[in-house]
């Protein structure tokens, strides 16, 4: 473990969220994600996807992308475009927080971030923390947190371009700008795709089957992307960065003349982020933003294709301030204090009893390197102006076992606030709601693996229980939601990584038993639409100018049901792709997903592509190998 390089970016005055793709020189990823500020090694379960790792996968959507790594299982409702949940370690969809440069996104009504419209072309960079941090973060960050950095630029101008087809009539555009100099960054970029889709839902003409409707017909989809960021170091003590994220999507879905058939929908996150040091162990942070989320459904005419009827709307503003303080006190302890605001506001065609709300937290977290042992504390109290107080905290601490191995164990408390529609939904939502509340336990083991002197390889392996409490679902007794179901996770999670000359390998497994706690029929039964053994394995090998890789994901059963009766049978997927670099600048990219033209479900019903093709042309001066 490098302790000087820790204790140096705990020092960094770049403790923002915003400055956290800062070039820092070390064979370990700076992350900040996990105790919201900068560490060259952390106590949590992490994984972080930067852009070449983006550019290698060439994976189409942030859904695919994320699709079997470590604890992660993602549910689409369909082709390209369609609905996605992602499921962190076995915990509800709803239970992820999702951050953009620092600014927390989705919707305040359902809950849910739409990770099918976030544009990947415009992503520099994505972190992934597993176990609860509502301690830091506090809401719904019960399974973990996702935090996506824009393109940040920087150097000299670098253009960029990118155009693509594929199967199912796709096409795609992307174009972009980057630059600033030594002590400025700016990026901007634009992106367009659009596909005819699949038909989305092997529907049935009842209300609790699939999408409960007979539309065979094709879904398509259309996603609209623009990113804005900028940023000027006035000096090592001063630095400034904004930056723009937007969505404008619009997608057709089997569905109905009540709940539409097509929707149009935006997401917008807008955030500023000023960093100054006032003294040498003194770093200050201020983050402001605001997040739109906009969802209007519309009922199309299947003979004309015309919008024949508006049917639903509903729309999230989301205001947040933050301020932190980072303290290094001597050389091996780091004190944080900081307050977090935000305010939600709802609108659309239904009338809340309450359309807004605001939260305040207060948190302060320790961090302490001490010879062989690392420490880590956090404690966190959120007033919320709905449910009242809450408080939340974690401990974790590692020890190095000689020069290659570290154990760590942790504890930490979540929770997750209800909803606008859990409270106030006409006909379903309930004001006697409590947070849902999760405690986590966690073993984890990572080191080096031996390799020699021509090859390198890390590997992690963590075991974890996770108790939740008062999980919000509908009680038919009482005609509304309630705070009636339990359930006990426990998992295991493994993966190793090798680099040996030109090749490549990163495998992972995760063992889950996600089971429903509560009491009634389906005690016992496992939680929907998250299968119990999942493997992922990828090998790339570069050669001169060419590059070519393989992936294999193997999913095992699940269910689509509380009752079990749903059953989504396992399957296994081959990917490949490859490359040509036709100059230092241009690069030509092939993939085939789904190469075996598997026929499998991850959400009842509803269908996923079969074997596909798609084509690539890109240019990026200085991309190069």
């Amino acid at each position: 473990m490098n302790y000087p390089l820790m204790l140096a970016a705990c020092s960094l005055p770049l403790a923002g969220a915003a400055f956290a793709e800062a070039p820092v020189t070390s064979l370990e990823p700076v992350v900040v994600t996990a105790t919201r500020t900068p560490q060259a090694d952390s106590l949590a379960s992490v994984t972080v996807i930067d852009r070449a790792e983006i550019d290698r996968s060439q994976a189409r959507s942030l859904p695919g992308l994320l699709q079997g790594l470590p604890g992660i299982t993602v549910s689409r409702n369909g082709g390209a475009g369609q609905s996605a949940s992602i499921f962190l370690r076995g915990t509800n969809s709803d239970h992820v927080l999702v951050l953009v440069d620092g600014i927390k996104i989705g919707s305040s009504t359902a809950g849910q971030t739409p990770f099918e419209d976030l544009p990947l072309e415009e992503i520099e960079r994505i972190e992934i923390v597993r176990g609860p941090r509502s301690s830091l973060y506090g809401s719904e960050a019960i399974g973990g947190v996702i935090q996506i950095f824009t393109r940040r630029g920087g150097g000299a101008l670098r253009p960029r371009l990118r155009v693509g087809a594929g199967s199912h009539g796709s096409a795609e555009v992307a174009a972009g700008m980057s630059g600033g100099g030594e002590q400025a960054w700016w990026s901007a970029g634009a992106s367009l795709s659009h596909t005819d889709g699949i038909n989305a839902c092997d529907g049935r003409a009842s209300p609790f089957a699939g999408c409960g409707v007979v539309q065979p017909d094709r879904d398509a989809y259309r996603n609209v992307g623009i990113s804005l960021r900028g940023g000027y170091a006035f000096s090592d003590a001063a630095k400034l960065d904004v930056h723009l994220l937007r969505s404008e999507n619009r997608t057709d879905f089997d569905g109905s003349e009540y709940a539409g058939n097509l929707s149009r929908a935006e997401q917008q996150v807008l955030g500023t982020t000023a960093v100054l040091q006032p003294l040498a162990p003194w770093t200050l942070t201020l983050t402001a933003g605001r997040s739109w989320d906009k969802y209007r459904s519309y009922f199309e005419d299947p003979d004309t294709g015309m919008e024949a009827r508006f049917v639903d709307s509903f729309n999230t503003e989301r205001d947040t301030l933050s301020l932190q303080n980072d303290l290094t006190i001597g050389v091996p302890h780091l004190l944080t204090l900081g307050l977090d605001y935000q305010e939600d506001r709802v609108g659309g065609t239904l009338e809340y009893t309450e359309d807004s709300r605001d939260n305040l937290g207060v948190f302060g977290q320790y961090q302490g390197y001490l010879g062989a042992t690392d420490l880590e504390l956090s404690l966190r109290q959120d007033d919320n102006q709905q449910f009242g107080g809450h408080t939340t905290g974690s401990a974790a601490i590692g020890y190095l076992i000689g020069q290659e191995t570290r154990v760590s164990l942790s504890y930490g408390t979540a929770f997750k606030a209800p909803t606008f529609n859990d409270l106030y939904y006409p006909n379903y939502g309930s004001l006697d709601l409590d947070p849902e509340q999760s405690e986590s336990l966690e073993l984890g083991l990572t080191g080096i693996l031996p390799l020699g002197q021509h090859a390198s390889g890390d590997w992690d392996v963590h075991l974890y229980e996770t108790r939740i409490n008062d999980l919000i679902a509908y009680d038919a007794a009482a005609s509304a939601v309630a705070n009636v179901q339990k359930a006990l996770i426990r998992g295991l999670e493994a993966s190793s990584t090798i680099r040996y000359a030109a090749w490549v390998i990163q495998a992972n497994a995760t063992l889950l038993d996600p089971e429903n706690r509560s009491k009634g029929p389906n005690e016992g039964n496992l939680l929907p639409r998250r299968p119990q053994q999942s493997v992922r394995l990828d090998v790339d090998r570069q050669l001169a100018r060419w590059a070519a890789g393989a992936t294999l994901y193997v999913a095992g059963r699940s269910f689509d049901d509380l009752a079990n009766r749903d059953r989504l049978d396992g399957y296994a997927l081959v990917d490949l792709r490859a490359e040509y670099e036709l100059t230092d600048a241009l690069k030509l990219q092939a993939r085939v997903e789904n190469l075996l033209d598997q026929d499998y479900e991850t959400a009842y019903l509803y269908n996923r592509p079969g074997r596909s093709f798609y084509l690539t042309l890109s240019y990026q001066p200085g991309s190069g190998y």
